[in-house]
């Protein structure tokens, strides 16, 4: 489902909204039926880790492509350009969100203390609530909301309508003990010689990310990638790498930078190949991991699935391998290159800025005992209406998804050191569905095909 928007409030409606009204007393009449059938159904639904991923993912596309709350609500993609709102991107359906559906988003963000999100999101919930008859699919009230909310708001010092929230919400629910308490609270604070300021709202600092001003530039702009006509050494032509296997049918290839080396290579791959790799790899995809120290985890800053496919997979899979030996030059026989990965990023999925290659000697790259990976084949199975740019921080360009292309990097200098100005990263989906596959080429086996330069510092 390529609309984000769309797949939350489906992820929602399966996940929650369902059992809500399974459970709900309006139900009754039918409650076993409902609940029978809800119970054959519920392996296959997702879960509360799915509802709470899809909600992140909204807030993280909030956050890098700097889109509006209030727009999002409305089923618009928009950012403040100039002072006014613009569209960044139209999709071809547009779903607005209910006062339950940013009540979810919200609580979700209250829950982890983020209360930069939570605000805004739980200000759209209220407003929505507000007047409407409540559902039994709702998860959420508008007390809970303004419950929510109020305290969010005493969180960024904003007192004053924490204050205000709070007597709204007493007027719903006068004996509610927690709040009484919580008025007397802010009523003291306000009269108090030094009232709490409010600050505003302040996004949360990252801890991980110190690149994150430039990547974000680079997923809503798409770098300063210098354009063909400015840049002489840049150019696109009919390649065939010396090998007879391309002579008649050489490969587009289009060089994008010189440092770091990065190509582009057109029409790698049919639709029904990438079609093929896809249907394979969809059993066996698994949330995506990355090295922690010797072992592997799950980390907040790669959200994705993959899997894994072995040349006993598919026979595609070993027809690319000789493709991308015959383009690159290079032995991607295992253990010289590792299994393919195919990725696909969901709602907001993206990687943010890292290295392919192994930084400490401890990495699981090690494991083939084939040395680091020398360069790295992307190989786009899909295309995406908008977002998922491949962005290289250092080298300030980046480079938008183009289905069956394929992209192409060094990862090593020739004398085995890292090159820092392959730190990239990929940019969240905002409309589609990407997929890509991954061959990781290591240092053993090219030696010969690869070879180490007779200046040390190249």
């Amino acid at each position: 489902m390529a609309n984000p928007l769309a797949a939350f409030t489906l992820i929602k409606r399966l996940h929650s909204e369902w059992l809500n009204v399974i459970y709900s007393k309006e139900a009754s009449e039918n409650t076993q039926a409902l609940r029978s059938s809800y119970e054959e159904e519920e392996a296959e639904l997702p879960k509360l880790e799915d509802l709470q991923g899809a909600a992140k993912g909204l807030m993280r596309l909030q956050d890098v492509y700097g889109l509006q709350v209030e727009s999002l609500v409305r089923g618009r993609f928009q950012r403040v350009t100039n002072g006014k709102p613009a569209d960044i991107c139209v999709p071809v359906v547009s779903v607005p969100l209910s006062g339950d559906d940013c009540f979810l988003v919200g609580k979700v963000a209250y829950e982890q203390q983020d209360y930069y999100h939570s605000v805004q999101w739980l200000e759209e919930s209220v407003r929505l609530f507000r007047g409407v008859e409540w559902s039994p699919e709702n998860e959420g009230t508008l007390e809970d909301a303004l419950d929510h909310l109020a305290f969010s708001h005493f969180k960024t010092g904003n007192v004053s309508y924490a204050l205000s929230l709070s007597q709204e919400l007493l007027h719903h629910d006068p004996k509610n003990g927690r709040v009484l308490q919580n008025v007397e609270k802010y009523e003291k604070l306000l009269v108090s010689a030094s009232p709490p300021s409010s600050n505003g709202l302040r996004r949360p600092s990252s801890d991980h990310l110190r690149t994150r001003d430039t990547y974000e530039n680079l997923c809503r702009t798409q770098g300063s990638q210098p354009m063909h006509f400015e840049n002489p050494r840049l150019f696109c032509d009919d390649f065939t790498n010396g090998d007879p296997g391309l002579l008649l049918m050489p490969v587009r290839r289009e060089v994008l930078s010189l440092q770091p080396y990065v190509v582009l290579y057109h029409d790698f791959i049919t639709r029904s190949e990438a079609e093929d790799i896809k249907q394979v790899a969809q059993q066996g995809l698994r949330r995506s991991v990355v090295a922690a120290g010797e072992k592997q985890a799950t980390v907040e800053y790669r959200i994705s699935k993959s899997a894994w496919l072995k040349n006993t997979a598919h026979s595609i899979i070993g027809k690319l391998d000789q493709r991308i030996s015959m383009i690159t030059g290079l032995n991607v026989q295992h253990p010289y290159s590792e299994y393919l990965q195919v990725v696909n990023y969901g709602i907001g999925g993206h990687y943010e800025p890292h290295f392919d290659h192994a930084t400490s000697p401890s990495s699981p790259v090690y494991k083939l005992k084939t040395g680091n990976r020398v360069a790295t084949f992307m190989i786009y199975l899909s295309s995406v209406e908008a977002g998922g740019s491949t962005a290289f921080i250092y080298a300030n360009f980046s480079a938008p998804v183009v289905e069956r292309a394929a992209i192409f990097w060094w990862n090593l200098h020739r004398n085995g050191e890292g090159d820092v100005d392959t730190l990239h990263a990929g940019c969240p989906v905002l409309i589609g569905d990407k997929w890509v596959a991954n061959k990781w080429i290591h240092e053993y086996g090219q030696e010969f095909l690869h070879r180490c330069s007779l200046n040390p510092e190249e």
